[in-house]
């Protein structure tokens, strides 16, 4: 699969000022970070179950969406949106946390399986699996017992630096990608924030 342009942005999350800080919502972060980089201010809107604007990511506009349905209910934002923009979901890049990536590590993938992420689950559910997903990892706690207890919680100072680096990463790679393709992105974004040995 040839990976497009995207034409929308979706950024994972819940609302609410209790979930503001934690983990699992890197993707509300850094679509906030876009959009304050040359964009319009987010507004509600209800026919998109979430919060919405335009963006421009260098010359380009690319519409960005927050879904406010909560994590598990993503999908029926995202679906709206592809059929109001008459979108493909091949045109669609979704920024999510990931516990499979230490914080720091950011990473470009097309498709895949859900991980057991909430928010995947439900947009493949609605719209299949073909998107442009940027992953932001969180670290994993250790057992899977763990896991909804440490995406909901917020970091700690040096695990968050570390994921703002990785966002800092994430969103130039956005740039690249819109203005030089998928490969020079990948590339770029892989080599900016590779693993620990």
């Amino acid at each position: 699969m040839t990976a497009q342009t995207p034409k929308l942005i979706v950024g994972l999350g819940n609302p609410g000022r209790e979930h503001a800080k934690d983990r699992h919502n890197v993707g509300y972060w850094l679509l906030d970070d876009v959009a304050a980089g040359g964009g319009e201010p987010f507004r509600a809107d209800a026919k998109l179950l979430g919060d919405s604007c335009q963006a421009l990511i260098g010359t380009t506009p690319v519409r960005l969406l927050k879904p406010t349905t909560y994590m598990n209910r993503s999908g029926g934002a995202v679906r709206r949106a592809i059929d109001y923009y008459k979108l493909d979901i091949e045109q669609v890049l979704v920024i999510q946390d990931e516990i499979d990536l230490p914080a720091g590590v950011a990473r470009l993938k097309i498709g895949g399986g859900h991980g057991g992420h909430n928010g995947l689950r439900d947009i493949i559910q609605h719209c299949g699996r073909d998107f442009m997903r940027l992953r932001i990892g969180v670290g994993h706690p250790g057992t899977k017992e763990r896991v909804t207890g440490h995406v909901l919680k917020a970091p700690g100072r040096d695990e968050l630096a570390l994921i703002h680096s990785a966002m800092d990463e994430g969103r130039r790679a956005l740039e690249t990608l819109v203005k030089e393709g998928w490969d020079r992105a990948i590339t770029a974004l892989h080599t900016a924030t590779p693993p620990p040995e």
